[in-house]
């Protein structure tokens, strides 16, 4: 694809249908709803580029990380559609969560109590959502947020169900090690949850959607997926599993980037290259000198390490990479001139590869592409 500009990170949103179709037909049980996890801003897509697709594919259940990402899939005509915040608002930010009608996860009963009062307050102001639905957190093993697994994480939700002004639409916990195929932690964390659940709605509490499996578990752990399945990374095609696996299940990488060769050079051998001459030639050289850094999300760790392709060829980087340029060996680049196309992330060198280059999570890689990179959509 020709972005006819200095870089784009591209998303392929017929790459996006393909992964959402796959998941839905071959992986999700059947009667589980899938919730599109959109935090990142979709997982460095743009909100604005994955919505679209997801509303033509009938998801009506989103997830996302903060309040902010929520109003703008409201903005993008998101307007009955359930949008669950799945972190802690800020308590000066609340009132958002009612304008935006958007769904905060409680994990305290102060939270609790304080969004009742400000429900009680707001109702009836014209615009504001009047019950607040919620959705409950239970911490069954990751330690991060939610009621403890049992009669705490219960008691709380029989409690929360009585207060006014909110309404309880879920409860969820979040799986630590659902990216192992046979994992006893991710057996019995379901285990603790259901048993939580169970014991709630025995002391009154109503609860109309149950949600555990996360990307890797709707993958390889299908008695998770229960009423819903929260699915982040597998839509947008990163790796949330055994690489192995993985590039055995057909799902494809929804975000590409990149640039052109802004010079072309042959240097002699016992030329230095960058900052710190931490490269030099041991040969004649072509070196051509790519317009993009770490300032657009280009990893310094990638100096002397990483590579491009230029025209279908490999070109290694030599020297440091700069805050907004670096350099290549182009010398078995046949033909190379100024202008020619370079691929940074694609078919050749992929998301995946990087993350593995690196040894970071693939989510680094994508929601690492700086908002100076201009995101344009391919079909």
């Amino acid at each position: 694809m020709d972005i006819n500009m200095r870089t784009a990170a591209v998303v392929h949103t017929d790459r996006l249908k393909h992964n959402i179709t796959l998941l839905r037909e071959k992986y999700l049980v059947p009667g589980a709803e899938l919730t599109a996890v959109l935090k990142g801003d979709a997982y460095g897509c743009g909100i604005e580029n994955g919505y679209p697709v997801l509303k033509e594919l009938g998801v009506r259940r989103f997830a996302v990380a903060v309040w902010e990402e929520g109003r703008k899939l409201r903005e993008l005509g998101a307007d009955t559609e359930e949008i669950l915040i799945l972190g802690d608002t800020y308590p000066g930010d609340r009132e958002q969560l009612f304008r935006y009608g958007l769904t905060p996860t409680v994990f305290c009963i102060k939270t609790a109590e304080e969004l009742s009062a400000l429900a009680e307050s707001l109702k009836g102001k014209d615009g504001c959502a009047y019950p607040l639905p919620v959705n409950i957190k239970v911490d069954t093993g990751m330690s991060r947020i939610g009621f403890p697994a049992g009669e705490e994480a219960a008691e709380a939700a029989a409690f929360i169900s009585k207060l006014p002004g909110l309404e309880i639409s879920g409860m969820f916990t979040h799986f630590a090690n659902a990216d192992e195929e046979l994992s006893l932690f991710t057996e019995k964390q379901l285990k603790d949850f259901l048993k939580t659940a169970k014991l709630a709605e025995q002391l009154g509490a109503k609860i109309p959607v149950l949600h555990t499996a996360n990307s890797p578990a709707s993958l390889l752990h299908p008695e998770t997926h229960l009423d819903a399945v929260r699915a982040g990374d597998v839509i947008f095609g990163l790796c949330p599993v055994d690489p192995k696996l993985w590039n055995a299940m057909d799902f494809e990488e929804v975000i590409t980037w990149q640039t052109y060769a802004a010079m072309v050079k042959t240097v002699p051998a016992g030329t230095p290259v960058g900052y710190g001459s931490t490269f030099v030639t041991d040969k004649e050289t072509v070196i051509a000198t790519i317009p993009v850094g770490f300032a657009d999300g280009y990893r310094r760790q990638l100096s002397n390490k990483g590579c491009v392709y230029i025209n279908g060829y490999r070109a290694t980087i030599i020297g440091r990479v700069c805050m907004d340029q670096f350099m290549v060996d182009a010398t078995e680049v046949p033909g190379i001139k100024p202008g020619d196309t370079v691929e940074l992330l694609g078919e050749h060198f992929g998301i995946l590869d990087m993350a593995l280059l690196l040894d970071i999570n693939v989510d680094e890689v994508v929601t690492g592409i700086s908002k100076r990179v201009p995101r344009v959509t391919s079909d």
